[in-house]
């Protein structure tokens, strides 16, 4: 099957040059944007944040102990490191960490994890990062065993009412109820980042020398707001830029030093991006298949050579990770080919289910079938390997496009069938859920209902919306390096994509599935090469195509100690695709 793909050109001022242009369409008005700290949301104004200093400066004054307790993906990962090494540098004698395994524990401070804190930690102080707003049981647990909670973190709380949050000690979120903090696309890394920097300042104020370069923890925050794709605001992409600059000066940490040395990724080179492709799936490959722990042990390593030696391992897993998953996805294809893969017989919503699959890679599973296809995907496994009876458990992971809002629509089903959904969550694109073996013919009915009800065939067409067209002149090596460098490009702020239509010169398959053409542009009839990643072999190379149409970016190509101009293709279709400006 292949996906209507309509491509929509942002709407701007075709008169300002290049790099304007491309800020206008995403709402700045100067040239390049400003990165100073200085610029930085007032750190007062996040809700909670004096409260929980107030906590955590009697924990350190009193030698108490500290217990962090973080998330098994990239935000929670270096939202534990950041937590735990500001502590020990802050003068906690008594700090330690604890991620609660996904496949054991689950997601956030249960009371189960409470009991197993106060049986192997024996903590005063429970600090959460990245979780704990949804953690009503558990915060009651640890509070009745006299520990202190002090919850950090940026999902979205349970309702708009001070009844709807937990009853911790102290709670800082920016999207609490009441907290006027201006950034609420703050990931929990940053959100930590403000409460140690909050500290600091209160430690110094009582004659309480820390010597801390708060700075120095910018490039954890980076890593993770880019990895945990939340909205690059003007908050973010300032926290994002000052990561990216201390590591391309070399002053990143060991941990995160040795992490750019497996994925063969030059320090100096960095762009939000290898955040998003190359460090962050090796961190996120430890949460899935083993324990965080070793991504957690490997940012507070203080020297590379230790630090090296355990990002090896973490590179093993994700390798381990890409072949469990190729796996899977082959596993997939074969069940959908069952079904004539066709727009018009392919259901609305896809759900899958292999009693082979792994737990830790379902959602991973669920995003590439989703861009494959273009349509919601919820993908299940047993949660325990083996375990395949009707009253045993499932563990689902979903991925939605835009228009279905995945966490609304599982609250639909479970109104529609309250026996079938145990526990569910997420947001707009992502979801995780638990059912039982027996419901999962009646959960996949019941959520192509709702799907199909909000869904109709035009959103199933796939929308690429670019920068429009380049000119001759603009395609040049200078411009495509200003373009990696000239801003931290992510989520709600896009790297810049451009469409045209181009003259085949010559096109082959590369590396098994990659199409490498060379083109020519019609206007100017200079020559580009260009590259499409993974493409359907049993379409390209296409002999009998002339003239191709492609979304693209201008890119530099580092190879044999040069560097040179390529067209790096996102989508390629031999007839004009239809082309609308976005309003």
């Amino acid at each position: 099957m292949t996906n209507t793909v309509h491509i929509r050109r942002r709407q701007t001022d075709p008169s300002l040059p290049l790099l304007q242009r491309i800020f206008h369409s995403r709402g700045l008005s100067s040239t390049e944007p400003a990165y100073a700290l200085q610029g930085l949301a007032d750190i007062h104004t996040l809700k909670g944040i004096d409260r929980a200093c107030d906590l955590l400066v009697d924990a350190i004054e009193q030698d108490r102990r500290i217990l962090v307790v973080g998330d098994f993906d990239v935000d929670g990962a270096t939202s534990t490191t950041l937590a735990v090494d500001a502590l020990q540098q802050f003068g906690a004698k008594h700090v330690s960490y604890l991620v609660p395994n996904r496949f054991e524990f689950g997601y956030g401070l249960t009371p189960e994890i409470v009991d197993y804190a106060h049986e192997h930690f024996n903590p005063e102080v429970i600090v959460t990062v990245d979780n704990g707003i949804s953690s009503f049981s558990g915060v009651e647990k640890a509070q009745a065993l006299g520990i202190k909670v002090v919850v950090t973190d940026h999902h979205l709380a349970a309702g708009p009412l001070a009844s709807d949050l937990p009853t911790a000690d102290a709670i800082v979120n920016p999207n609490q109820p009441g907290c006027e903090f201006p950034s609420k696309a703050a990931c929990g890394c940053a959100v930590i980042f403000y409460v140690m920097c909050a500290l600091r300042t209160r430690l110094e104020s009582k004659g309480r020398s820390t010597n801390v370069n708060m700075a120095g923890y910018l490039d954890l925050v980076a890593l993770a707001t880019v990895a945990d794709v939340v909205p690059l605001d003007e908050n973010n992409r300032i926290l994002v830029e000052q990561g990216l600059r201390r590591i391309r000066k070399g002053h990143g940490r060991p941990g995160i030093q040795a992490l750019l040395q497996v994925s063969q990724k030059m320090p100096e080179r960095l762009t939000s991006k290898d955040f998003g492709f190359a460090l962050g799936p090796r961190l996120n490959a430890a949460g899935r298949l083993d324990d965080m722990t070793i991504g957690i042990e490997c940012l507070l390593a203080q020297d590379v050579t230790r630090a090296l030696h355990i990002a090896q391992t973490l590179d093993e897993l994700n390798q381990d990770r890409k072949s469990v998953e190729a796996g899977m996805q082959q596993e997939a294809l074969a069940q959908l080919e069952k079904i004539n893969l066709n727009a018009a017989a392919l259901p609305t919503a896809l759900t899958l289910f292999n009693p082979q699959w792994h737990q830790g890679v379902v959602g991973l599973l669920a995003s590439r079938l989703k861009d494959r296809f273009y349509r919601p995907v919820i993908a299940f496994a047993p949660a325990n390997e083996g375990e395949l009876e009707p009253h045993h458990e499932l563990k689902g992971s979903g991925r939605s496009i835009a228009g279905f809002h995945l966490r609304d629509g599982l609250d639909l089903v479970a109104k529609r069938i309250p026996h079938v959904l145990q526990k569910f969550g997420g947001h707009a694109m992502a979801a995780g859920l638990s059912i039982q073996v027996q419901h999962l013919a009646e959960f996949e009915r019941v959520f192509n209902e709702v799907v199909a009800e909000q869904l109709s065939a035009e959103d199933l067409h796939q929308v690429v919306i670019t920068d429009g067209p380049l000119v001759a002149h603009e395609f040049t090596l200078d411009m495509a390096q200003q373009l990696r460098f000239v801003a931290p490009w992510g989520q709600q702020f896009p790297e810049p994509l451009f469409d045209g239509e181009f003259e085949i010169i010559n096109q082959r398959i590369v590396g098994e599935r990659h199409l490498k053409m060379t083109l020519r542009e019609p206007a100017s009839g200079m020559t580009l090469d260009a590259i499409a990643f993974n493409v359907d072999t049993k379409c390209w190379p296409n002999n009998s195509a002339s003239h191709v149409h492609i979304v693209y970016e201008l890119d530099a190509n580092f190879f044999r100690n040069d560097w040179t101009l390529q067209l790096m293709v996102r989508h390629v279709s031999v007839s004009k695709v239809r082309l609308t400006h976005a309003f």
